[in-house]
């Protein structure tokens, strides 16, 4: 049988840094739970806004929180009405009494080639599908936008499950120029995605490779 890896963990110290970083120390297990509750929450609130990824630094005495999204003024709000609602959102949902204290920054940044990251590739190819929109078509459109960017050189898409409603469960994909997934200074952008049906859940995978890294 092969063994998968995460093009992102397969990276990690190489090319790639974690998405969560500051002082952990002997309550690891309890803030990488908070952290695990933090994305679970900004990712089902901001599901139709957009989310690339989030990262999260952590200092002795607070939290910085930096959401990658390609419509931050929707995020924002007026006069960041948004930002402070989401703030004491976490307050409420993630942290527990006493613990809120801690200062909660959220920091916003454009993503501004959309297509060119595979989160939010990933994403809309999901409400595509959701939306009864033929799989193979989706494949096609998805893959033609993403190529044509400046910075990607090679792409794979990959659905899986029962298409179109069928009885029996099938995986298509289309790939179009290089994807070097076993070079560790390849720059591969990965990332999953579910399309919510009615006849059942439907699994997306996107690959986008940006060229080579030597730093």
């Amino acid at each position: 049988m092969t063994h998968k890896v995460h093009p992102k963990s397969f990276r990690l110290k190489e090319i790639n840094d974690w998405n969560s970083r500051g002082f952990y120390k002997k309550k690891f297990p309890e803030y990488l739970e908070q952290d695990f509750k933090i994305r679970e929450f900004l990712t089902s609130k901001l599901e139709k806004i957009g989310v690339e990824k989030i990262e999260i630094e952590r200092f002795p005495e607070k939290i910085n929180i930096i959401i990658f999204s390609p419509r931050p003024g929707l995020i924002i709000g007026r006069g960041g009405e948004g930002i402070e609602q989401i703030k004491k959102a976490i307050e409420k949902k993630v942290f527990r009494a006493g613990e809120g204290k801690l200062g909660i920054k959220l920091d916003i940044k454009e993503v501004r080639d959309a297509w060119s990251s595979a989160a939010l590739a990933a994403q809309y190819i999901a409400q595509q599908i959701e939306r009864r929109m033929p799989p193979r078509r989706v494949l096609k459109q998805s893959l033609e936008k993403i190529t044509v960017c400046k910075n990607v050189e090679g792409a794979r898409i990959e659905v899986a499950g029962r298409l179109n409603g069928a009885e029996i469960a099938r995986r298509e994909w289309l790939k179009k120029g290089r994807l070097p997934r076993q070079t560790i200074r390849a720059d591969i952008d990965y990332a999953q995605a579910k399309a919510f049906c009615s006849y059942g859940v439907i699994g997306v995978k996107v690959w986008i490779y940006k060229g080579e890294r030597f730093d």
